[in-house]
């Protein structure tokens, strides 16, 4: 219950980013968390979870574990005015600080339980298969090669690029290093062709036809390129104008959607010229956490606190103990990165800044 005076947030989205402001902010004001989902998921890990999924016990985590005091609204937004938000099922919620981190459009399960035997499935998928095809070789496509290179050393994997190189969003020396790996570990590289997922079967095969009219025989599928923005639904709001041509929303320094007072984003949906990576979208939030309080405090604008866009910098783990890693001046690969990042994925780390026993559920 909102008490007098009491200053109402309204977080959409509960995703890394939007997870770490209400659980800072829930002592602060009135936070209401919107989210389709009830539980908060450490997408980071979730390759992991595929292969191991009793490691999602520690990766999927319930919004009610680390934010206790706030309204949870388990529902999508589906529009916005300048003063309240109106959600699917029918909430009409009124705000006088509105953060937007929708990030991209991911239908997964809305109970965790549901989530959790997700993974299960998913990893009965990969056990059973003698051959896996593994379409788009960004950070995701080469994560989840890995896993299952490392785990399960007896699958035959191909994985399939459209692109000249893997990880194109880095530089060409982490992707040579990463393809040199994976090579190591047998797993079959194809550049520069698309996959129709239309496939056929001759008697107990399964096959795939690339562009350029190879054939790859698999058992199974995982489909791991890009995923929309979840900022369609904005056009039809107030915000409409404040959308790039690619449906990002436009921020100023302090993370606010530039020419408004009282409306910020954070994460993936913003036109940030920088890596999309989940630590990034933690410290959008963090600055937001801290310019919602001084502007709730009644403090001046010049105390703001401004975020600066970070320079490429990235970690890609290559099974339990590898990773590659590309950093402003050098590139590395092997047991080191892979210390930093490949055992626990930051998981305990994650958990930990959420308030939460990193080791146990």
């Amino acid at each position: 219950m909102k008490k007098q005076n009491e200053e109402r947030v309204v977080i959409l989205g509960g995703g890394v980013a939007g997870s770490l402001i209400a659980k800072s902010l829930q002592f602060n004001a009135h936070v209401t968390l919107v989210d389709p989902k009830e539980y908060f998921e450490i997408s980071w890990a979730s390759l992991r979870a595929m292969v191991e999924p009793s490691f999602a016990e520690r990766t999927v985590i319930n919004h009610r574990d680390y934010f206790t005091k706030g309204d949870l609204v388990t529902s999508n937004a589906v529009s916005v005015t300048e003063t309240e938000v109106l959600t699917a099922d029918g909430h009409r919620i009124e705000y006088d600080y509105l953060v937007i981190a929708t990030g991209h459009a991911d239908p997964v399960p809305k109970l965790r339980s549901e989530r959790l035997h997700q993974y299960t499935e998913e990893n009965e998928k990969i056990k059973s298969a003698h051959s896996i095809l593994i379409v788009g070789g960004g950070p995701t496509g080469v994560e989840l090669a890995g896993e299952i290179a490392v785990d399960f050393p007896d699958k035959k994997i191909t994985l399939v690029h459209k692109g000249p190189r893997l990880l194109e969003f880095i530089g060409a020396k982490a992707a040579d290093k990463t393809l040199k790996w994976l090579k190591s570990k047998k797993v079959e590289v194809k550049l520069e062709q698309a996959v129709d997922l239309n496939s056929t079967t001759d008697g107990d095969r399964t096959i795939y036809q690339t562009s350029v009219g190879e054939t790859i025989e698999a058992d199974c599928h995982f489909l791991c390129t890009g995923k929309p923005l979840a900022s369609t639904w904005l056009k039809e709001t107030v915000l409409k104008n404040d959308l790039d041509v690619q449906g990002r929303i436009k921020v100023d320094e302090n993370l606010r959607v530039k020419g408004r007072s009282n409306i910020f984003a954070i994460g993936d949906i913003t036109d940030i010229s920088e890596l999309k990576q989940g630590f990034l979208a933690q410290k959008q939030a963090g600055v937001v956490a801290k310019n919602l309080r001084q502007m709730m405090e009644g403090g001046k604008e010049c105390w703001r606190e401004t975020y600066k866009p970070h320079p490429v910098m990235a970690i890609v783990s290559l099974g339990r103990n590898d990773a590659v890693a590309q950093f402003p001046f050098l590139t590395i690969s092997g047991r080191i990165p892979g210390f930093i990042k490949s055992r626990d994925l930051f998981v305990g780390k994650t958990r930990k800044q959420m308030g939460l026993n990193p080791h146990i559920v």
